[in-house]
């Protein structure tokens, strides 16, 4: 070994930096943070409306999905994070935790001490809230959360048109109930970015404990004997771990990572030349993903922020920011949404909503020349279960990304649903001073073969990919309640690969929370 530490985690993402920062408040215990990406110096990683270019290139691997037999082959851009701070330094700083239900449904498939009140401590513990602090929220803790700062006037229209659907308005999705519309809190910290990096690495830098390296590509876990003994990078380096080897690659790179290894399905592995060191079928299993739909709608004047994508109005908002901290740099563009339900007879809220104040936020998603606004749907417990798998033994290939979108039948009616209610939301009186015309669909989509035809043109990742590598109690299960790998010693996954089920709505603030919880146990663990 060329270097020797006692944790070393491969992956500077969401859970990982939370790990990296909690195991090193020991001055005794060394921690390695290994990240393939690079620093996140770019303005555009700190400005909020930086995710307008996040989903096109900057900050990603540029991955892409198989061709999904279920969508007349549709290949999805498939955005995953190459960077610091992981997909907490790219995505749309939505702060949304999920409903109390799923965690509860983790505790009755049997995930002991992954229920709702077991895991909102460490929601809690995370925050440093702008607004509440109470039952549900915290303050002081490293991740700032706050309201949006740079709403428009169609956002509030929004909230009206919803509620002549019956549709409520909730001020806080993350408190008692999740029912209604709403302005989502984001992690933004005054008028920046508040990603995993900036909030648990930055102010931890001069700790002597923990190294952090960028540009560090893991090629492959060491396993000896049945031990996760270290890593070894793609330039030959290996590195010791006397504890343990985390992996924080998220949903997609940490299977892909374990299959580089050897662990994984043996016939699989078997079939690219890779050697066995152990056969794991649930690796790169039950992925899950939230599929995203949208209805475009072009205004009828300047009411959302399309037009500062022409560069003298770009100009404009760059010295408005520069001096207030407000305007177009300050909103993420899909600050405002909510919860729905598209069965009525769902436990909870199964549709979530974004509001985009523009078109063509977001990569493959049309452009209305004279301006418009997005509102996105997803369905939220999708029953279709997808696969990552290798295309290759070599490292520098991408992975196979199966997400198998509406695989199951229900997944397409109800995807179908929601989509139809944000038509209907958009069609209401009070967006009407605001809205010139619906533009996607449009009245040229009728039936629910038309709606179909039509999402399999226009539909993308809702970036909520899960479940990759299953928590249970169960011998089939990737990890054990504690995370810990089943069947080799020495190594853990912290990410939302250990996922069960894909939770109610945006994913990262759970990731952050899976950080926090897997900090405890590993302390306890190593006494």
């Amino acid at each position: 070994m060329d270097a020797s530490y006692d944790f070393i985690i491969v992956g500077g993402g969401s859970a990982g930096s939370v790990v990296a920062a909690r195991l090193s408040e020991d001055p005794a215990v060394s921690v390695l943070l290994l990240e393939a990406g690079p620093r996140d110096r770019h303005p555009f990683y700190h400005l909020p409306a930086g995710f307008a270019k996040m989903t096109k290139g900057i900050g990603s691997w540029g991955w892409e999905t198989v061709p999904q037999r279920h969508m007349q082959g549709k290949v999805f851009r498939y955005t995953q994070a190459k960077v610091i701070g992981g997909g907490s330094a790219i995505n749309a700083q939505i702060y949304t935790r999920g409903n109390a239900q799923d965690y509860d449904d983790w505790r009755q498939m049997g995930c002991a001490g992954w229920g709702y009140e077991e895991v909102l401590p460490y929601f809690r513990k995370a925050e440093d809230n702008d607004t509440f602090d109470n039952r549900y929220h915290g303050k002081g803790g490293p991740l700032g959360v706050s309201q949006p700062i740079a709403p428009l006037p169609v956002c509030e229209a929004y909230f009206e048109a919803a509620a002549a659907l019956g549709i409520p308005r909730n001020m806080d999705v993350n408190g008692e109930k999740q029912d209604g519309v709403a302005y989502y809190q984001l992690t933004q910290r005054k008028a920046r970015r508040s990603s995993a990096a900036m909030a648990y690495l930055a102010p931890n830098r001069g700790r002597r404990n923990l190294t952090v390296r960028t540009g560090a590509s893991v090629r492959r876990v060491l396993v000896c004997n049945g031990r996760a003994v270290g890593v070894e990078l793609m330039d030959g380096e290996r590195l010791n771990a006397g504890s343990e080897v985390i992996l924080s690659s998220g949903a997609i790179g940490t299977p892909r990572l374990l299959q580089l290894s050897g662990v994984g399905p043996a016939a699989h592995l078997e079939s690219l030349g890779i050697e066995v060191h152990f056969d794991q079928p649930g690796v790169g299993a039950n992925l899950q993903d939230h599929l995203d739909l949208y209805c475009i709608c072009e205004l009828n004047g300047p009411f959302s922020y399309d037009r500062y994508a022409k560069p003298q109005w770009a100009a404009v908002a760059a010295l408005q920011y520069l001096f207030t901290r407000k305007g177009p740099v300050a909103s993420s563009l899909f600050e405002t949404g909510g919860f729905w339900y598209a069965d009525p007879d769902a436990r909870s809220p199964d549709i979530q909503f974004h509001l985009g104040l523009g078109t063509g936020i977001e990569h493959g998603v049309v452009a209305m020349p004279m301006g418009g606004v997005t509102l996105n749907s997803c369905y939220l417990r999708p029953r279709s279960r997808g696969t990552v798998r290798l295309q290759s033994s070599d490292p520098a290939k991408a992975p196979l990304i199966d997400p198998n979108y509406l695989e199951d039948a229900r997944d397409r009616e109800m995807s179908i649903r929601g989509l139809k209610t944000t038509q209907e939301i958009l069609a209401q009186a009070p967006l009407r001073r605001f809205i010139k015309a619906e533009r996607l669909p449009g009245p040229d989509v009728k039936t629910d073969q038309d709606y179909f035809d039509f999402i399999c043109q226009h539909s993308k990742t809702s970036h909520h990919c899960a479940g990759t590598c299953r928590m249970g109690p169960d011998a089939e299960a990737v990890v054990d309640i504690r995370l810990r790998f089943n069947g080799i010693d020495g190594l853990r996954i912290v990410d939302n690969s250990i996922m069960p089920t894909v939770i109610s709505s945006n994913t990262n603030a759970a990731a952050i929370m899976i950080g926090e919880k897997a900090s405890d146990m590993i302390r306890q663990d190593h006494g």
